[in-house]
């Protein structure tokens, strides 16, 4: 009676509802045009005391020029003493607009050396 085809389908699509449920769109991150400073550095504290505490206090110390920070080992083998464990963190510095010099990631480093010992009684390794 339609004049369709005998195996013909049809739909209808909401797209306000498609559009509703769809992930929001990320924004990709910005890339730096300056150079990174890299600086690896380990920390001995207590096991009580967690690799995210560190992290956050490597992070409040350091400054604007901190980029990330990342853990990348947990050691708690012979050379470290009894009840403690050493944590290694990697830093990552950057400013937008220039090139860091060697004294502004040195300042930036110790920042957060000295937050980590302050905050967790990390001692540098």
């Amino acid at each position: 009676a339609t004049g369709l085809p005998e195996r013909s389908a049809a739909f209808e699509v909401d797209l306000d509802a498609i559009i509703h449920a769809a992930v929001a769109i990320r924004p990709a991150p910005v890339i730096g045009t300056q150079p990174v400073a890299k600086e690896d550095l380990a920390l001995v504290v207590d096991t009580s005391v967690s690799a995210d505490d560190v992290r956050r206090a490597l992070q409040a110390g350091a400054g604007e020029l901190l980029e990330s920070v990342r853990l990348f080992d947990v050691y708690t083998g012979s050379q470290v003493p009894e009840g403690r464990k050493s944590l290694a963190f990697a830093l990552r510095f950057r400013a937008p607009d220039r090139t860091l010099s060697a004294e502004e990631t040195a300042a930036a480093r110790q920042g957060a050396i000295d937050a980590a010992v302050q905050t967790c009684g990390a001692v540098l390794r």
